[in-house]
C-alpha cells in the first residue's frame, strides 16, 4: 500500500470523492512513516471569521497522517479510524503558509498511533496539535 507524494497529487487533482478539498495539498516528503505537506491558506479553507476551519485542520491532521501510516513499513493493509484528536493552538488567516508533518508513533498488531503538527511555515509557530489513532484491517488476500 505505499503512496508517493506525486501520486497523491495526482489523486487529489482528479478524484470527486470528499478528498477533493485537498486539491492544493503540495506534498513536500513522504515515506518511513512520515509524511509533510504544505497549503496556502485561502478562502475554500477559512470559517465565516476568515480563520482556517477547525473542521478542515482536523481533515489535514486525519488525511495526512493516514498517508503517513499507509507508507510505514509494518502496515500492509488498509486502515480506518478510531480516534481523531485536534487542539487548537493559534489561528491562520488567508494567505498564510502552513505546513503539516504527520509522524508515525507506534504500530501494533491492531492499531497504529500518529502525531500530527500544524504550523506556520514561515515562524515554525504551532497552530494545530493533532493525534490519530487508526485500526489496521486484515490484509486482503
Amino acid at each position: 500500500m505505499p503512496f508517493k507524494g506525486g501520486d497523491l497529487v495526482k489523486y487529489f487533482k482528479t478524484t470527486k470523492s470528499f478528498e477533493h478539498i485537498l486539491n492544493k495539498l503540495n506534498i513536500k516528503s513522504i515515506g518511513n512513516g512520515k509524511c509533510v505537506a504544505e497549503l496556502k491558506v485561502e478562502e475554500e479553507h477559512t470559517n465565516i471569521m476568515g480563520g482556517l476551519h477547525g473542521g478542515f485542520s482536523a481533515t489535514l491532521v486525519d488525511s495526512v497522517s493516514s498517508y503517513a501510516l499507509a507508507t510505514h513499513h509494518q502496515v500492509n493493509a488498509p486502515h480506518v479510524s478510531v480516534h481523531i484528536n485536534t487542539e487548537y493552538v493559534k489561528g491562520a488567516k488567508i494567505n498564510d503558509e502552513i505546513e503539516i508533518e504527520a509522524n508515525t508513533v507506534k504500530v501494533g498488531k491492531s492499531l497504529a498511533f500518529l502525531e500530527v503538527f500544524i504550523r506556520e511555515k514561515q515562524s515554525g509557530a504551532l497552530l494545530v496539535k493533532g493525534s490519530h489513532t487508526k485500526f489496521l484491517l486484515a490484509p486482503k488476500e
